[in-house]
């Protein structure tokens, strides 16, 4: 996913149902993105489209019907952190806790995420947080391809908005979605990818695997130490 700056635009706003951007100077703020709404897409071609804004965004997510799993939902889980994190954390999809408080990772394993971070001297709030998808799938199970593309005009938004110098994958479904691949989490593990728009990315398990799992532990933390050579998590 190592394409140019415009064409990773392009891309963003294609996947919302939308044309492409041109740098704020000024202008009225872009309408709201609903992809599925004929009428915005017509305004906003009219207008010149625009990179939509942090809060256009949230907004376009909160009523985003774009898939089944918004049927189910009690909030979508926009993500949580610094917009100008160095460190983008990207997991699968919210539990039935994230979806009841709208807040990505906030069972057992955000606290195990909030540790491995604070293992690296910093906090939820110095990065971002997300998923793959905004929405829980029901019973938890992994996101459904039209699901995750669904989606991604959302997440490589975010990415846009907040430039991370480095992303961090958490888990198989996260890794392969950002990636474009069918690659096992452990054949992905111990170097840097190029994430989208180019942005370094590193793989490693997901939370809650490491709490089934703690033997993966120690790889985990040398997946962070990679990554952690790489970009510092926040600027000292």
């Amino acid at each position: 996913m190592g394409a140019d700056p415009a064409q990773a635009r392009a891309r963003i706003l294609r996947d919302m149902g939308l044309v492409a951007w041109a740098q704020r100077t000024g202008a009225e703020p872009a309408p709201a993105v609903e992809a599925e709404e004929p009428a915005v897409r017509e305004q906003v071609a009219a207008r010149g489209t625009t990179l939509p804004s942090w809060e256009e965004l949230e907004s376009a997510v909160a009523h985003c019907t774009r898939c089944t799993l918004a049927a189910k939902r009690q909030h979508t889980v926009f993500g949580v952190g610094s917009r100008n994190a160095r460190w983008m954390i990207v997991g699968e999809a919210p539990g039935a806790q994230e979806d009841r408080l709208g807040e990505p990772f906030v069972g057992r394993a955000g606290k195990l995420l909030d540790a491995m971070l604070a293992a690296l001297g910093t906090r939820r709030e110095d990065v971002f947080i997300t998923n793959i998808v905004k929405c829980r799938p029901p019973g938890n199970r992994d996101p459904k391809p039209d699901e995750a593309e669904a989606c991604r005009g959302y997440l490589l938004a975010q990415t846009e908005h907040i430039g991370p110098g480095l992303i961090l994958a958490l888990g198989r479904v996260a890794a392969q979605q950002l990636l474009g691949v069918e690659t096992p989490v452990g054949k992905l593990r111990g170097r840097i990818h190029e994430g989208p728009g180019g942005c370094p990315l590193v793989v490693t398990y997901h939370p809650a695997y490491l709490l089934r799992t703690p033997t993966a532990k120690r790889q985990a933390w040398a997946d962070l130490q990679l990554a952690l050579s790489r970009v510092a998590v926040r600027d000292r």
